[in-house]
């Protein structure tokens, strides 16, 4: 793999992670699931051991949600690419919600590539404080 193949990929996957968060906080469920694979796996921070599996199922757990608004700063994005169609990265996350106290966290994710497409294998999330 050339560097720039490796850029490309840690570029994708960074991407992934500002879109899930932007997505989130716009309140745009389908698109948020539409990140994922079809036999992704979620967890929240807030809930690290409750694993949500599959696309739809993660697409039911945020339509299920009230609404609310929310701002999600995501920092300190590292990315390994481990072959041409996987990597691996961290995340630091701050969730910012009127008249409640931020949390901090961070996120733990495995991408993968399928059909020119870099996505979530699994994103679990667990708060720091």
């Amino acid at each position: 793999m050339t560097d720039a193949e490796r850029l490309a990929i840690e570029h994708a996957c960074a991407r992934l992670i500002a879109l899930y968060a932007n997505y989130n906080d716009e309140g745009r469920w389908e698109d948020v699931a539409a990140l994922y694979s079809d036999d992704g796996i979620m967890a929240r921070p807030s809930a690290p051991d409750d694993h949500i599996v599959g696309r739809e199922t993660i697409l039911a757990s945020f339509t299920a949600r009230p609404a609310r608004s929310s701002r999600h700063l995501c920092t300190n994005i590292v990315i390994d690419v481990v072959s041409p169609v996987e990597a691996t990265g961290q995340s630091a996350v701050a969730l910012f919600m009127p008249d409640k106290a931020p949390k901090l966290g961070w996120y733990h994710d495995r991408f993968v590539e399928r059909d020119g497409r870099w996505l979530f294998a699994q994103r679990l999330g667990s708060l720091s404080f």
